[in-house]
């Protein structure tokens, strides 16, 4: 089974249950697997690692955390310029953490939206072919240069331990969620950051220099279970952070990790901007990626969308949809609205595909 939507993960409501109910409902025909949202802490995606893993951690200092009231904490930075930086402590050459399987949460929120999601199979309001969707963030979009005021070593050793922690979490998903109903995605949002030039790292080698790590985490993926790739121009400080000339870059990395992939990529998303430039949509053509299927990022930006799919399908023939990233930073009354737009995606295309063939 293969949707004709993709739901890239986050969800700003407040439960599982919403999310499962409203995507069932609205889009569950579309779709070949849905997620559970990433709800509550989960929404703002990669910064719950600063201050649910990496502070506190004996082996790492805190330079700066959000700025807060006296007597209070903040968590989630307003900011791009109040983000929560780091460094190890002086002497450390390795990173270890503890609980290994359990210590980043994502195996523990799993754990429970899946007993929800398959009590919600059992009663019929989920389709009995839908996979339970669980969507991880790479180790290079974690660890990344403005989280971490170190050196290059120094990076490779926060990134080696978070990159144990991250593939040990992933095979515990494997575990305790049947494989035949799993499908999991890893989201990479700063790794199109930096084969973009928006760190100032090297341009040469910027694609290599991002894909080892999956060397090691494709393989976590248990046999059976299905997996997927979101990439991201971000979404932190307003969409998109940046705003590349073509897809020529991320298709190259697109095609850099089908190569390495030891195993089938179910999908791979790519999103677009609101353009209707044909250069930039012509990379697509250069895509090499097997039998991943790819989803583009094209529903926002609705008054434009069947003169940028038309464009996209020139190069492209045959693609999935979804949004640009996450829906976690929508005020949650915008939900509705943008399934709805997902599903105007779709007759726009039957009416497109009509008249042209």
């Amino acid at each position: 089974m293969r949707g004709d939507l993709l739901l890239v993960g986050s969800v700003p409501f407040q439960s599982a249950e919403e999310v499962f109910t409203l995507a069932s409902k609205k889009l569950g025909a579309h779709l070949s697997c849905i997620p559970d949202g990433e709800v509550l802490d989960r929404r703002f995606w990669a910064i719950r690692m600063m201050f649910q893993v990496f502070n506190g951690h004996p082996a790492i200092e805190t330079l700066h955390s959000p700025a807060a009231a006296p007597g209070a904490e903040k968590l989630i930075p307003e900011s791009r310029d109040d983000s929560w930086v780091f460094r190890l402590k002086p002497g450390v050459s390795s990173l270890k953490f503890d609980m290994l399987g359990w210590r980043l949460g994502y195996a523990k929120d799993a754990q429970n939206s899946y007993a929800l999601f398959s009590a919600m199979k059992r009663e019929g309001k989920i389709a009995a072919k839908t996979r339970f969707q669980v969507s991880l963030p790479s180790v290079n979009s974690v660890c990344n240069p403005a989280s971490f005021d170190v050196d290059e070593k120094e990076l490779g050793i926060i990134r080696a331990g978070f990159q144990e922690a991250l593939v040990a979490e992933t095979e515990m998903i494997c575990k305790i969620i049947p494989t035949e109903e799993l499908a999991i995605q890893f989201d990479c949002a700063r790794e199109i950051t930096d084969i973009h030039g928006g760190f100032g790292l090297p341009a040469e080698g910027a694609v290599e220099r991002n894909l080892p790590q999956f060397k090691a985490i494709i393989p976590a993926v248990a046999d059976g279970a299905q997996l997927g790739f979101h990439f991201c121009f971000g979404t932190f400080g307003g969409w998109p952070r940046f705003a590349p000339d073509n897809l020529a870059t991320i298709v190259e990395f697109a095609n850099g990790l089908t190569a390495l992939s030891p195993r089938r990529i179910e999908w791979i998303h790519i999103p677009t901007l609101d353009t209707v430039d044909p250069d930039f949509y012509a990379p697509l053509a250069n895509l090499e990626t097997g039998e991943a299927f790819i989803y583009l990022g094209m529903i926002h930006s609705m008054k434009s969308f069947e003169e940028r799919y038309l464009l996209a399908r020139k190069y492209l023939r045959k693609f999935g949809l979804g949004t640009y990233c996450g829906l976690g930073r929508l005020a949650p009354e915008a939900v509705e609205t943008c399934f709805d737009d997902h599903l105007r995606a779709l007759d726009v295309i039957a009416s497109v595909s009509t008249a042209h063939g």
